[in-house]
């Protein structure tokens, strides 16, 4: 099967990326939420994204066009996934809400549409097992700014057929996208370990190891990471990033027990870039 047509559900920072990527890449795509305003705000700042591109010589003009061109916003979840080929769920990390999403995604969908959702701790084998085709059930994690990140985790269901995986790694691809295949396991590979540094980052924070500057700097500069752990935590949203922690707490045990200062931080509605304060303040 060819994939032409996406549904990305949730026009949240993750699930705009994801689509503005599959336009870039030439796919059909409809983005939708139950939010008019997330959705106005997601077009916005896809139409900021495309134009900044060009400005800076990483897009031409023509791929402006063709991303603006290529995505349909709707509030209407029946017309963003009655068509689709592929349906990319980007909501929130809360199993219940994603699981009820799948089920009324069902219920539209063509018959032969591969169902994906984008998360980086949550089971595929769970959500899958309560959909009509867990053979056409996988998790896709994608990496956030998903324009520039280039790896893709494809993370297999107890179900997930293989016709299945190499039909979103052939969509992956054709994104620019590298990448691996994970057996699911709680975490994954790459939540498991950013995860970890992140909530050690918040204990050195609190027990006054160094600033949130310079253990960014740190790791930035002595480690080779792109991103400092605060920077990526303010990014991502504390709040995610504490239910995260939570999710593999409950699952793996003590050593993902989430930092009492990142409980305290997300009590606060210090969130991160989304609510203007986070580790760091933002305009």
């Amino acid at each position: 099967m060819e994939v032409k047509k996406i549904a990305v559900i949730g026009s949240g920072t993750m699930g705009r990326g994801i689509a503005y990527s599959a336009a870039l890449s030439g796919f059909e795509v409809t983005l939708q939420d139950i939010s008019a305003e997330a959705l106005e705000k997601a077009k916005n700042d896809n139409g900021s994204l495309a134009n900044n591109s060009v400005e800076k010589g990483y897009i031409t003009s023509e791929e402006r066009d063709n991303v603006q061109r290529n995505i349909t916003y709707t509030t209407e979840l029946q017309k963003a996934v009655e068509h689709a080929d592929l349906v990319i769920e980007a909501i929130l990390e809360i199993m219940e809400l994603k699981i009820d999403t799948f089920k009324k995604v069902e219920e539209f969908a063509p018959e032969h549409a591969i169902l994906a959702t984008n998360t980086s701790t949550m089971s595929p084998t769970e959500i899958g097992a309560q959909m009509k085709k867990p053979d056409q059930f996988v998790a896709m994690h994608f990496f956030n700014p998903v324009h520039r990140m280039k790896l893709i985790e494809i993370i297999r269901g107890m179900d997930t057929s293989d016709k299945t995986v190499e039909i979103i790694r052939q969509v992956s691809e054709k994104m620019g996208k590298e990448t691996v295949e994970v057996n699911e396991f709680p975490g994954f590979v790459t939540s498991r370990m950013n995860l970890i540094i992140g909530n050690e980052a918040m204990n050195m924070l609190m027990e006054g190891v160094a600033s949130a500057e310079d253990i960014d700097k740190a790791i930035k500069l002595g480690l080779n990471h792109p991103m400092g752990p605060f920077e990526m935590a303010d990014l991502v949203g504390l709040d995610s990033r504490l239910r995260n922690m939570e999710s593999l707490y409950h699952a793996l045990g003590e050593k993902y027990r989430p930092s009492p200062l990142l409980v305290k931080y997300v009590k606060a509605g210090r969130l991160g870039r989304k609510s203007g304060q986070g580790i760091y303040t933002y305009k």
